[in-house]
């Protein structure tokens, strides 16, 4: 209904016409024709905007049309000079003489509606710019007013010392190290005066880097809380947007909100975001230039002619290789903390942290259970042991348990190494014998290795990781690994493949991820360790972040590495190959009990092969347990 009323009003405002008692009547050029020009009815003609002609009668043709007085008859045209071709025909054909004929006039008529259309992009623009100036303002951060022109104030978020800042550094665990060197800064903020009468300088900053997932934010939150200062938090993502200059402008917005609240701390998470080498990755213009720009502004602000006392700023990245070294050098970042993964002792301490809130079982002892699951873990960062305690209670709830119990503990980390089994994946008689067969070759190689990593425990059950069998071991936490012990992780990686050349007429595809494991550590050990006796004490390794367009070495000594590596992998191959060959026995057993069992653990293993051949010292596991016992 409302747009034929629309359409009314628009036509009636074309037309010109004011008629608050009569009507339209749309007629066509034909009965126009017939009904009133032949008839002499027609006194004139007014052709409006150049797209509708008004009829205007004689006096005396209402009474003979019976019409209404108010009743205003129009027809459409295409164009004028057509219309007036048509009258000029149709006047010669009636013999109208050229003194009588039928005056037409012409009219352009203004009209609230075509004005409103006319202003129509206009409005839209201005109605854009205010929707976008109301979610400037009220997307957080620091500017809140200023509409769209506070599109250059900082983004980060301020966290009351008070309210929002209750992390201490209890709740940090497992960076004992990184924790005393970050100790330092709380020192400097609760008391600056105590160093300032020496003559000593607030350090500016403190890089926290290390892998994913180790509590860099979490350590400088901490920082924040024990300081009892605010603290603003901010990505470095944050900085880049696609106006030029906006990344400058949050960086002296952000320094400036420090001021103010000063004594405070500016972390900034991800800085490797703003914070790259200048003058690399080929880039020219457009992002890198504002990256670059937002680089400079904030070199300027840590360490300038206008930088501010008493503002602490602490980030973090998992790549602090890529930095700018302006950004790295004392008076900016003073302080390189690393926190690397925790180790057996560490991972203990996360998990008693993890495991206060949950429900666990009440027989079991939680500073036992954290260090028997922590050894569970090699190579787990806080992220990871969080998750495994998250797993381990939501598995336990989707069994309807009450409490979570150790079980549900080992499932969960089953679950994160290897994904979850895969029940609907049935394996054909010959691909469970196969993968049998192919992870007992595993077991057995690791076995009857010296320097072969501890087995836990494997498995035929297949993985929502796309691995059809599995094994677990205990490595130990070291960080040197000598000669022998990478060939031996060689052989026991080739195990699979040798056990299926040894029961099978061909061999299948199941030892693709061994092979690419075993190609890594023959390169990694000749072209990187300099462990190769043809190419002598040499490292090639590149850096990976950096696109590389020639390599480090000639194309003599790139084949002599391919070689040397192949040869490698071949004897590591012939070694494999002669021990499971007189194993054969035991690999027919474990593959049997394989097939019956599905799961073998280290206790299964030993009831048919017997202790390892070897004199070891205690695994983590081992040696949890022991604590445990003798702590009872």
């Amino acid at each position: 209904m409302r747009p034929i009323l629309a359409g009314s009003i628009l036509l009636w405002s074309i037309l010109g016409i004011s008629n608050s008692s009569g009507g339209f009547r749309e007629v066509t050029f034909q009965d126009f024709k017939s009904s009133l020009l032949e008839k002499g009815l027609v006194k004139e003609l007014n052709v409006m905007n150049k797209s509708y002609v008004q009829v205007v009668l004689q006096p005396e043709s209402r009474s003979y049309l019976a019409e209404n007085p108010n009743t205003i008859f129009y027809f459409s045209i295409g164009s004028v000079d057509h219309f007036e071709s048509q009258m000029e025909s149709c006047q010669d054909k009636l013999g109208i003489p050229d003194n009588e004929r039928i005056p037409i006039s012409y009219h352009t008529t203004g009209n609230v509606a075509s004005a409103l259309v006319q202003f129509v992009p206009t409005l839209l623009l201005i109605g854009f710019f205010v929707y976008m100036g109301r979610r400037a303002s009220g997307s957080g951060g620091l500017g809140q007013s200023g509409g769209i022109f506070g599109i250059g104030k900082s983004k980060a978020k301020l966290f009351d010392k008070e309210t929002d800042v209750n992390v201490k550094f209890k709740d940090v665990a497992g960076a004992d190290e990184a924790k005393e060197e970050i100790v330092e800064f709380v020192k400097f903020l609760k008391d600056p005066e105590r160093f300032e009468r020496l003559g000593a300088t607030i350090p500016r900053g403190a890089i926290l880097s290390g892998p994913p997932g180790t509590g860099k934010t979490l350590l400088a939150k901490a920082t924040a809380g024990e300081a009892g200062v605010p603290f603003l938090s901010v990505s470095g993502s944050e900085f880049i947007e696609m106006f030029v200059g906006v990344g400058s402008s949050r960086v002296r917005d952000l320094f400036a909100t420090a001021k103010k609240n000063a004594p405070c701390i500016i972390f900034i998470d991800e800085i490797d975001a703003i914070g790259k080498a200048r003058g690399k990755g080929g880039q020219m213009g457009g992002g890198n230039d504002e990256r670059e720009s937002t680089l400079n502004q904030l070199l300027v602000e840590m360490d300038g002619f206008n930088s501010h006392d008493h503002v602490v700023v602490l980030a973090g990245t998992n790549r602090p290789d890529v930095l700018d070294p302006a950004l790295l050098r004392p008076g900016r970042f003073d302080r390189h903390v690393v926190i690397d993964k925790p180790d057996l002792d560490g991972r203990a301490e996360i998990f008693k942290v993890h495991l206060k809130p949950l429900k666990v079982d009440s027989t079991l002892d939680i500073p036992s259970l954290a260090k028997k699951l922590a050894s569970y873990t090699p190579g787990f960062a806080g992220a990871d042991i969080h998750n495994v305690c998250n797993e381990a209670a939501l598995l336990a709830a989707r069994n309807g348990k009450d409490q979570v119990s150790e079980i549900d503990f080992e499932a969960s980390i089953e679950r994160v190494i290897a994904g979850i089994e895969k029940k609907s994946r049935v394996l054909s008689p010959e691909e469970k014998k196969t993968v049998a067969y192919h992870e007992a070759g595993h077991a057995i190689a690791g076995w009857y290795l010296e320097y072969a990593d501890p087995l836990l425990k494997v498995s035929v059950i297949p993985r929502s990781n796309s691995s059809l069998g599995y094994a677990q071991y205990l490595p130990k936490d070291q960080y040197l690994y000598s000669k022998l012990q990478l060939l031996d992780k060689m052989c026991v990686a080739l195990g699979g493949r040798v056990s299926e050349t040894l029961f099978f007429e061909s061999i299948t595809t199941g030892a693709q991820d061994d092979l690419k494991k075993v190609t890594q550590m023959a390169y990694s050990q000749v072209a990187v360790f300099g462990m190769n006796n043809e190419l002598g004490p040499m490292s090639y390794q590149q850096n990976d972040n950096e696109p590389q367009f020639q390599k480090p070495y000639s194309e003599k000594t790139g084949s002599l590495i391919d070689d040397e590596a192949r040869k490698m992998v071949s004897e590591a191959l012939d070694r494999t190959t002669k021990l499971l060959t007189s194993k054969k026995n035991e690999i027919e057993k474990v593959a049997q009990l394989l097939l019956t069992k599905e799961v073998l653990t280290r206790q299964d293993m030993e009831n048919l092969l017997g202790k390892r051949p070897f004199p070891m010292d205690p695994t983590p596991l081992e040696k949890s347990i022991n604590d445990i016992k003798s702590q009872e």
